[in-house]
């Protein structure tokens, strides 16, 4: 047990420093919305912060939350549990690389990050009419989150993705209308033709699938493998799987992310070239704010 649990431990450390490594947050990023999409009524926003959460709110998720709150989002920390009473206030529920230990490189960060309870609350809250955006990632992230996934009928692989046909250095996905990989949806059509989305980077992640239903709106490429997040972490085809999913569920409706960074603004590399939402190459700042409209019911 205590050979494995070691082995694990190794295998996580190697594959969230390769995912990593190369990618830190753009602090000289600064967001712009130019006609925001509340100007009064503003919708209150839970920032979840009570689950070991690797992203936070003033951390390594403060560019995209500065811009949601440029669009007229009321964003609020919260580390309290998730209840019936802690979420009722809410609008949209926010979760971001949430982890089932203090630390991301613990043995145990990978193991569930909610109680049972919790999931259940939070699926009510949904059913009831509440909107959720669960963020995850590669390996640990998405052993931590499946609990939670699994209530909305989503499956997470809970391995690590990555494309061998990229070029060497290249650590981020290209996902484009052009490539077939960006897939028709509200969220990616936008409310006209300056909101649409043509080009997306992603940054490796983990793969999903959505119940009967749901819509994938961002897919991997046809050379695309999952590593598993166990030794000797096999790799499998990830072909076709995907990155993003949107669903209704009861009156409420729901967005889960295999990849974190396509909503922050990171820069990567020696040569600092931005990758996310503060790239000039991709569309991910409103891929962004197109998610948050469609879960505060801006679109239909």
């Amino acid at each position: 047990m205590i050979m494995m649990k070691a082995l694990l431990l190794i295998s996580l450390l190697l594959l969230v420093g390769s995912a990593r490594a190369q990618q830190i947050v753009d602090i000289d990023f600064k967001a712009g919305v130019s006609q925001p999409a509340f100007t009064k009524n503003f919708p209150r926003v839970m920032f979840d912060e009570g689950h070991n959460n690797y992203l936070t709110r003033l951390g390594r998720y403060k560019p995209f939350v500065n811009l949601i709150e440029l669009d007229g989002y009321q964003v609020v920390t919260s580390r309290k549990t998730f209840s019936k009473e802690s979420l009722e206030t809410f609008k949209v529920l926010i979760i971001a690389d949430a982890l089932g230990a203090e630390d991301v490189d613990d043995a145990e960060a990978g193991h569930p990050a909610f109680a049972d309870n919790e999931c259940d609350a939070v699926r009510d809250w949904v059913k009831a009419g509440g909107s959720l955006l669960l963020i995850t990632d590669h390996a640990p992230f998405g052993g931590a989150a499946e609990i939670l996934a699994k209530r909305f009928g989503v499956e997470m692989s809970a391995g690590t993705t990555r494309d061998p046909a990229l070029p060497d250095g290249q650590n981020w996905f290209i996902s484009s209308r052009e490539n077939k990989l960006v897939l028709d949806h509200a969220i990616t059509a936008g409310r006209s033709d300056t909101e649409k989305i043509n080009r997306v980077m992603t940054f490796g992640g983990q793969t999903l699938k959505g119940p009967e239903g749901s819509a994938a709106f961002l897919r991997l490429s046809q050379t695309a493998v999952e590593a598993a997040a166990l030794p000797p972490n096999k790799e499998t085809p990830a072909a076709g799987q995907s990155q993003a999913i949107a669903l209704r569920f009861g009156k409420g409706r729901v967005v889960v992310l295999g990849e974190a960074s396509m909503l922050n603004a990171q820069v990567s590399g020696r040569q600092r070239a931005p990758v996310g939402i503060n790239s000039p190459d991709a569309d991910n700042q409103q891929l962004a704010l197109n998610i948050m409209h469609w879960l505060s019911g801006l679109m239909k």
